[in-house]
């Protein structure tokens, strides 16, 4: 079932829809994704999706949703699957990709809502994220104000395109 997420950009109001992933969005996703891994600033992934290992990436994840707006063009997506196997397979990781040309009207936010609803319906009772880095302040405020605890700081966690090292925040939320 698609969920429906009211959107306002500031020049007009617009309804996204989220739904799971089908074999047509599949080139747009890769090319959102290979966006985030071009910043080098969010994804531990350094090499880019092609069609095949983009289909595969996407097909072995629990879920993927993709978010559209009103025409249909994919404004973003994230991917959920499992974070560990057995004794701690109940808890779930995702990752959260939003083309550059629609960032800063909150559709992370609405990605972010519909995964946690999604994580608990497939069964996971905690989503966690392992590496957000430090300063990515926007997606930190995001996950502060959906309700996610920070679980401490891991120093120079995360190497930056540019080569530096800064620190990564994990967080979670129980489901």
């Amino acid at each position: 079932m698609a969920a429906g997420y009211p959107i306002r950009d500031g020049r007009s109001a617009m309804t996204i829809t989220i739904t799971e992933y089908g074999p047509m969005d599949i080139p747009e996703m890769i090319k959102i994704w290979n966006e985030v891994v071009d910043e080098g600033m969010a994804f531990p992934q350094e090499e880019f999706l092609d069609t095949a290992s983009g289909k595969d990436f996407f097909a072995s994840q629990s879920y993927c949703g993709v978010a559209k707006n009103d025409t249909s063009v994919i404004l973003g997506l994230y991917i959920l699957h499992p974070n560990n196997v057995g004794r701690c397979g109940h808890i779930c990781n995702a990752s959260y990709a939003v083309s550059k040309e629609y960032r800063g009207l909150h559709i992370g936010e609405s990605l972010v809502k519909d995964c946690i609803k999604k994580g608990g319906e497939l069964g996971f009772k905690i989503l966690q994220f392992n590496a957000v880095v430090a300063s990515n302040i926007h997606a930190r405020h995001l996950y502060e104000r959906s309700g996610f605890i920070q679980l401490g700081t891991i120093p120079k966690g995360f190497r930056m395109k540019d080569g530096h090292y800064e620190d990564i925040c994990p967080y979670y939320i129980e489901l």
